[in-house]
Order: C-alpha cells, then sequence, then structure tokens
C-alpha cells in the first residue's frame, strides 16, 4: 500500500472531474468532493484539508498541512501554481465584527458569512504559513513569501511579502520559456 490513493480509488471518491496522474494522500481530508475539480499532474500532500467548489488546473501543487475553504463561490486555481505547507484559503469567513455571532453551530439567521471567489492565477506560488482572504485575485506570476497576509488583489509577476503582503519586486518571467520546453515533451 503506498501513500497516495489509487487511480480507482481516486475515482471511488466522486469528484466532479478528475484528470491524470493525480495523487492524493490517503491522510487528506476532502469534504464535498462532488464539487471539486482536478486536472492532470495534481499532487495534495498530507494532512491538506479540502472543502467546498474547488478548481485545480493542471500541474498543481499543494503541500502538507495546507487547507482550501472553497464554499459555494470557490477557489480557483490554475495550471502550474504551488500551495507550499500549512497555506490557508478561505473563499468564506465570518463577519468578526461582534454585530452578528460566529462559527458553524450557529444558525445562518444569526450570523453574516462573506463569501466571494479566490482566484490564483497560472504560475503563482504561495509561501508557506500564507493566508489568503475571501475575494482576492492573484494575477499570474505572483509570488507570496512565507507568512504573508494576503487580502488585496497582486500585481502580474510580482514577488510579495508581509502582513499585509505587498510587492518588494517584479518577479521573472523566464519560467515561460521552460514551460514551453516542458509542454513540448
Amino acid at each position: 500500500m503506498t501513500s497516495f490513493y489509487t487511480e480507482e480509488e481516486i475515482i471511488k471518491i466522486g469528484f466532479k472531474s478528475v484528470g491524470n496522474n493525480v495523487k492524493i494522500s490517503r491522510k487528506a481530508s476532502l469534504y464535498s468532493s462532488e464539487k471539486m475539480q482536478i486536472g492532470d499532474n495534481v499532487r495534495i500532500d498530507d494532512f491538506c484539508l479540502l472543502s467546498g467548489k474547488i478548481v485545480l488546473g493542471n500541474n498543481i501543487h499543494i503541500a502538507a498541512y495546507s487547507a482550501i475553504y472553497g464554499g459555494e463561490d470557490g477557489v480557483f486555481i490554475e495550471d502550474y501554481s504551488n500551495i507550499s505547507s500549512r497555506v490557508t484559503i478561505y473563499s468564506i469567513s465570518d463577519d468578526y465584527s461582534g454585530n452578528t455571532m460566529t462559527n458553524p453551530t450557529i444558525p445562518d439567521e444569526y450570523k453574516h458569512i462573506h463569501s466571494s471567489p479566490v482566484v490564483i492565477k497560472r504560475h503563482c506560488i504561495i509561501g508557506s504559513t500564507s493566508v489568503i482572504l475571501p475575494g482576492t485575485v492573484l494575477e499570474e506570476g505572483s509570488a507570496f513569501g512565507a507568512f504573508s497576509f494576503i487580502r488585496e488583489n497582486s500585481e502580474p509577476w510580482s514577488v510579495n511579502v508581509g502582513i499585509p503582503s505587498h510587492k518588494i519586486a517584479n518577479r521573472s518571467r523566464q519560467l515561460l520559456e521552460l514551460e514551453k520546453k516542458y509542454n513540448l515533451n
């Protein structure tokens, strides 16, 4: 027995769609898998938690202990993106103002849920222990250092760090040439 599900076991999980060469740890937790779409060459490591509407493109890696809360609006991660360990992505969040109650044990009529899609475009990389809030769009090629708190949209091909995250440099596009060579194989 390997630490990843077999292809047959992955099919039985009941994803909305699933591509080829998908590796999902047997130690990952998947909730509402029927709302999830997974492309080709995707790897989801140990102790990840995925819940709700999630669409993963091709060549995606989600490292250990990461959590993606897609809710109804969804989290969309495009091709060649990398989610490092302990990253948390929220497309849904409670209202922390004190004007409403919070947590899943409280009926919706007593709380205000903020929900908005999160889009992570091609070639993004999210550093370890970063947090992404609802409604955020990370433009193509955006990179975020460890411990980044991401609550606003990024610029394409930017390097970002901090709490809250902010741009510190431009990112090279050289990897696009490597992508072309990779796709020829």
